[in-house]
């Protein structure tokens, strides 16, 4: 009878124990659960934090491109240059041309990178749209006019096209705005990008760079 009750109380104890070292275990996965959630979670907020601190700099940063003026840049009073839908041909006084009379067709500027000339009537309209415009003549290296190209590529309302007569190898056109560049990594190709692709000398905002001429 005695060894009955013994034998009763020794599993009781063996089942006590096991309990708790069951709690015990359970006690551990929830602590490290907890650690790992709070690691988890504390990485992705400053995660988080490091995206919006970046993406805040990259707007600081084109918001000082677009107010900061750009260097050697020539500029033509924008209400001064006409606006007139025409049919002949436009002698106009700067090459390439920032603006002017030009045709009631504008040039596709959707990205768009022609290899020969355009007809300068319809480029001056894509610029009235708020394009652009990207010229180069034989004087430009094949490794500038590529990179070039590449930005054109990435760059709603943006063209570019050969123009053999004009001064500067490189040279970057909108509205009313114009500057020659030494090479396609100089940093004013990037700012002039930022700062006038449908901007401020825009005379139609918003104006469509689809739907116009192609070649």
């Amino acid at each position: 009878m005695a060894s009955t009750k013994t034998s009763n109380a020794s599993r009781k104890a063996r089942i006590e124990e096991m309990r708790r070292a069951e709690q015990s275990r359970e006690r551990r996965n929830r602590f490290l659960t907890i650690g790992i959630s709070t690691v988890v979670v504390v990485g992705l907020v400053g995660f988080g934090s490091y995206v919006f601190l970046q993406q805040s700099e990259k707007k600081e940063q084109k918001v000082a491109l677009a107010k900061a003026p750009v260097k050697k840049e020539k500029s033509w009073d924008a209400k001064k240059l006409g606006r007139n839908h025409v049919t002949k041909e436009v002698s106009y006084p700067m090459t390439p041309p920032v603006g002017g009379d030009h045709s009631q067709v504008w040039m596709n500027c959707e990205r768009d990178v022609y290899k020969k000339e355009i007809p300068k009537v319809n480029a001056v309209h894509s610029l009235e749209h708020g394009a652009v415009w990207v010229t180069y003549n034989d004087k430009a290296s094949d490794a500038d006019v590529k990179k070039l190209e590449e930005k054109v590529r990435k760059t709603s309302y943006s063209l570019m096209s050969p123009v053999k007569d004009q001064s500067g190898a490189l040279m970057l056109s909108a509205w009313g705005k114009q500057v020659t560049v030494d090479s396609a990594s100089d940093p004013r190709v990037e700012q002039f990008f930022t700062k006038y692709v449908q901007g401020p000398q825009t005379p139609e905002p918003g104006a469509p760079c689809t739907g116009g001429m192609t070649l």
